[in-house]
């Protein structure tokens, strides 16, 4: 059966209709009111139950196909998507993101150990030579495996035991020791995973994963961690807001 999602549409409001309708369509996904599966609304049912046309219905479902929310298949309608994590490209860890979405994250500490490494040194802006911490987890939603995540820490954070990284996010740990992450450099990509994410991932046949590294400063400029990040990529996707300058 089709659950109908109230929806206001505002006329007077400069924010285009489409994108009204896409917005509060997209809040009743992430919210859990529309479930990965279930059946979705026609546009022409939706467009004259909201006094719209079906051009402007169906501009903002493509927003929402675009996204992964909404999948089209012919002959079955569209329904919702297999649920996916979807992050901003802003300064926030994995694990806000999921607590933000209403998902318990967990962490399994894969490695922990004092390291010498200077593609990671250079990120971080110090010598070839400093030994940093490098921790590598493994996120998940639940049970369901996201991420593989390597991050490195410069001799200034201090000793961080493998019990804090499991119970919360890095970035929950840094702000408890007044080490806030204010700017980063980012770079995103894909590629294949290696046998061991692919293991760790639960990855089968010759799905790419999804990879980003950072390194990320605080107000002073003063480097916080480097991270070198992998995601699986059917079950993650990244935004980024382009606006015109």
């Amino acid at each position: 059966m089709v659950k109908q999602i109230g929806v206001r549409i505002d006329r007077a409001s400069p924010v285009p209709l489409y994108h009204q309708l896409s917005q509060q369509l997209s809040a009743a996904i992430t919210s859990g009111d529309l479930q990965p599966g279930d059946p979705f609304e026609n546009e022409i049912a939706l467009g004259e139950r909201l006094g719209l046309s079906r051009p402007t219905v169906r501009r903002a479902f493509q927003e929402l196909v675009s996204q992964g929310l909404l999948v089209r298949r012919r002959g079955l309608g569209t329904t919702v998507a297999n649920r996916k994590v979807h992050r901003r490209a802003e300064l926030t860890s994995l694990w806000d993101d999921l607590a933000r979405a209403g998902d318990t994250p967990t962490t399994t500490v894969l490695s922990h150990e004092l390291v010498q490494d200077e593609v990671a040194a250079a990120a971080l802006d110090l010598p070839a030579d400093t030994v940093l911490l490098c921790i590598q987890r493994l996120r998940s939603a639940g049970t369901t495996p996201l991420a593989v995540m390597r991050n490195w820490l410069p001799p200034a954070v201090g000793e961080i035991a493998r019990d804090q990284l499991e119970q919360e996010g890095l970035y929950a740990v840094l702000r408890e020791r007044g080490i806030r992450p204010v700017v980063a450099h980012q770079n995103i990509g894909a590629r294949m995973p290696t046998a061991a994410e692919r293991r760790h991932l639960r990855i089968r046949g010759t799905e790419p994963v999804l990879t980003m590294t950072r390194s990320a400063f605080d107000a002073a400029g003063k480097a916080v961690e480097y991270g070198d990040h992998c995601y699986k990529a059917s079950s993650y996707s990244i935004d980024v807001m382009v606006d015109e300058r």
